[in-house]
């Protein structure tokens, strides 16, 4: 591993806790009502909210109104969506004029985004009128987002709560991730984005020659230039090129915050419209990981005690650090295929040698690999690199940190009571070791804990295998393949986990743009993300009625090595035995015919 590599990830982990630590504490004295005096000209904003919605403040609910609260929003988010996406050729706002969305696709697109996967099965800057990506897309990456951190702040309140009937109200929780937390932070990025030459305009294009046709007429270079105004299919001899522009970085922004991952272009965090500079590339990836850190030490503050948080964020680290090597790994040693052809493939001075397909040069294998693990990491579907063209075994580590199930940071929220489910359940299996009833933070685990844990960690890998052999088994399903034998079935198990763990990366080669592919995928997003939250709160609810007992000598620490430990081996080991026989037949199959030689 180079050195370069291990200075990059070690100034991005330092940038990150720098950032992480601050945000987290100010998080929670936010969701524990104890808005902080720089922030307090927002109450009055917040309070107006109430008054037209008809909330109040102190009105706790059982976690049943909690879900139903989660469940209605949702449902109301769908609806909104879907119809604006269908209405948009007789909105305002389309200076393009482009058409309304297909049933099936707004359909998909609508789940896609409330759900917080953001998968797009369509081209953003060809497809979505201005007042579709700001009124329905971008609106909804602030919702999805504060509704998946509120759900994580009823689970902490359980815990830190004893003998209680509530949770919690979910209005509040929401409308305060929004206005304290995605929309302040939204804000300062997508001004340092613009600063980085990220466009923010409502224009919808701009004209411009190709360098290579004004040499070929021999005019100079720097008389090309751009203009608002429609001109002519070509001037002088040289053709005109049309770049979609649009409200690009307001858009990034969120999506990076708030783990959503709906680029404006199609080409996402690859495009240079969108992340142009390697300064924008970092903050790009720091703005996906910002948010799951800090909220592992809002998790310590509302509970008391601060090593609690430090733990879950210590075991999310170890198993995103061990992939991590491992993609960079599998990526720099590029494909023996091409070797044995004579093709060199070792580094050089100015360019890094290795797996380079697929990647933007301008970020090379370092920038692109930390990028993948990342976005995959945090269940976020922008991309800088293509991971269609992955290796094999770098394919496996990104669908594998996805079929994890948001738990290794996760997304805004989901990521947190992701980790704790896996947390109850490691305190379980500690419990059958030593025989003693389990007990998580003074809370005694008892049988419908771990129901309820057992569901939220298991709906996920159902309906993607599920989906996964449906799809191979129907017509309908295997047309969609662009590449034939493991990795076309790599290309299907990548949709599906992607859907029902809200991650929203693909590879490339799956043509989901249609009517089948939009109502399963969108199906599997659905179920992937509201059975998991029912199942949390209604943990939330059965912990929250429950006393605090005393730890005593038997009593398992959870802050520490042994304990971080042990919830890495119950991660690993329930992800593998999980998706373990479905890898074997995609990417296991096919890094042996890449180092085989058979293809």
């Amino acid at each position: 591993m180079s050195g370069f590599f291990l200075l990059q990830v070690g100034v991005f982990f330092a940038a990150l806790l720098a950032l992480a630590w601050p945000l987290g504490h100010y998080m929670a004295r936010v969701f524990l009502g104890d808005i902080p005096v720089w922030m307090c000209w927002m109450r009055t904003v917040e309070q107006k909210l109430y008054r037209v919605a008809g909330v109040r403040e102190d009105d706790e609910m059982s976690w049943t109104r909690y879900a139903v609260s989660v469940l209605t929003f949702g449902a109301a988010g769908v609806l909104a969506l879907y119809l604006l996406q269908r209405a948009q050729a007789w909105l305002p706002l389309n200076p393009t004029q482009r058409p309304g969305i297909r049933p099936d696709l707004a359909f998909n697109t609508a789940i896609s985004f409330l759900t917080n996967t953001n998968w797009q099965a369509y081209a953003g800057e060809t497809t979505m009128a201005h007042i579709t990506q700001m009124m329905g897309l971008t609106v909804q990456n602030f919702l999805s987002a504060a509704t998946g951190v509120a759900v994580a702040v009823a689970l902490v309140r359980a815990f830190a709560r004893k003998l209680a009937k509530g949770i919690g109200n979910f209005w509040v929780d929401m409308v305060r991730a929004v206005l304290y937390v995605l929309l302040p932070l939204s804000v300062v990025l997508a001004l340092a984005l613009v600063s980085q030459g990220v466009v923010q305009t409502l224009s919808p294009q701009v004209q411009a020659a190709p360098v290579e046709q004004l040499k070929q007429v021999s005019t100079p270079v720097g008389s090309a230039t751009m203009v608002e105004a429609p001109a002519a299919p070509t001037t002088g001899g040289v053709r005109i090129q049309n770049i979609a522009l649009g409200p690009v970085a307001s858009q990034v922004a969120i999506k990076q915050l708030g783990t959503n991952g709906g680029g404006f272009f199609n080409a996402n965090s690859a495009h240079p419209l969108e992340n142009p500079t390697p300064f924008s590339n970092l903050l790009e990836m720091l703005a996906l990981m910002l948010i799951p850190t800090a909220l592992c030490f809002t998790f310590g503050c509302m509970v008391g005690e601060h090593r609690q948080g430090v733990a879950l964020l210590a075991a999310m680290s170890c198993v995103l650090l061990m992939l991590l090597a491992l993609v960079f790994w599998a990526e720099q040693s590029g494909n023996p295929l091409l070797a044995r052809l004579g093709v060199d493939m070792q580094a050089s001075a100015w360019q890094p040698g290795g797996n380079m397909e697929g990647k933007e040069l301008r970020f090379g294998i370092h920038a692109s690999v930390l990028f993948l693990v990342v976005t995959t990491a945090t269940a976020c579907g922008a991309v800088n690199s293509l991971h269609d063209s992955l290796t094999p075994l770098g394919g496996m580590a990104a669908l594998w940190l996805i079929q994890l199930g948001e738990v290794v940071f996760g997304g805004a929220g989901s990521g947190l009571y992701g980790m704790l489910v896996f947390a109850i359940l490691a305190v379980f299996v500690a419990g059958l070791m030593i025989g003693r009833t389990p007990e998580y933070l003074g809370k005694k685990i008892g049988a419908f804990e771990i129901k309820m844990a057992s569901i939220a960690i298991l709906a996920a890998p159902l309906v993607a295998l599920f989906g996964t052999a449906l799809s191979v088994a129907l017509q309908a399903g295997r047309a969609a393949i662009a590449n034939p034998e493991p990795h076309g079935f790599t290309e299907i198990l990548y949709a599906f986990s992607s859907a029902a763990n809200n991650n929203g990366s693909a590879f490339a080669g799956l043509q989901a743009d249609t009517p089948y592919y939009n109502l399963a995928l969108g199906l599997t997003m659905l179920w992937g993300r509201y059975v998991v939250m029912v199942a949390v709160l209604a943990l939330a609810g059965a912990l929250a009625g429950k006393k605090i007992v005393p730890p005593s000598v038997g009593t398992l620490p959870t802050h520490g090595p042994l304990f971080v430990l042990l919830l890495v081996m119950v991660v690993v080991v329930v992800g593998a035995l999980t998706f373990l026989p479905a890898l074997a037949l995609g990417p296991v199959v096919e890094q042996l015919q890449m180092v085989l030689g058979t293809r």
